[in-house]
């Protein structure tokens, strides 16, 4: 099975920052595209910001400049460096991973979530 971590939330003011980690870990062959997702109280949960194993990223219009997502292979690990907070990104953020794997000398691609982290941006 696959395991993913989130870590770093927390309470923050309006200006802070925040670097967020999304730590994969189990029976991984391969780590594909990777996103980070956060979900408000009564919104839908939204795509911020996701990275490919070439290391190509994407971010909504709300993270752009002030989010930066960036993955280091050797430790599975991907992390999403948030400046300038806001009010408005206060949410419950979700890492989800494409990932490989072998099972039964047989390769599938699966998608996990992890259980998300709190951030909150307040004074």
């Amino acid at each position: 099975q696959v395991q993913l971590v989130e870590s770093g939330g927390g309470l923050v003011q309006p200006g802070g920052s925040l670097r967020l980690s999304c730590a994969a870990s189990g029976s991984i062959f391969s780590i594909y595209t990777v996103g980070w997702f956060r979900q408000a109280p009564g919104k839908q949960r939204e795509l911020v910001a996701s990275i490919t194993n070439d290391g190509d990223t994407n971010y909504a219009d709300s993270a752009k400049g002030r989010f930066t997502i960036s993955r280091d292979n050797a430790r599975n690990t991907t992390y999403l460096q948030m400046d300038s907070l806001k009010p408005e990104d206060t949410a419950v953020y979700y890492c989800n991973a494409e990932i490989g794997q072998v099972r039964s000398g047989n390769y599938y691609e699966y998608y996990y979530w992890g259980q998300g982290t709190q951030v909150t941006v307040s004074s």
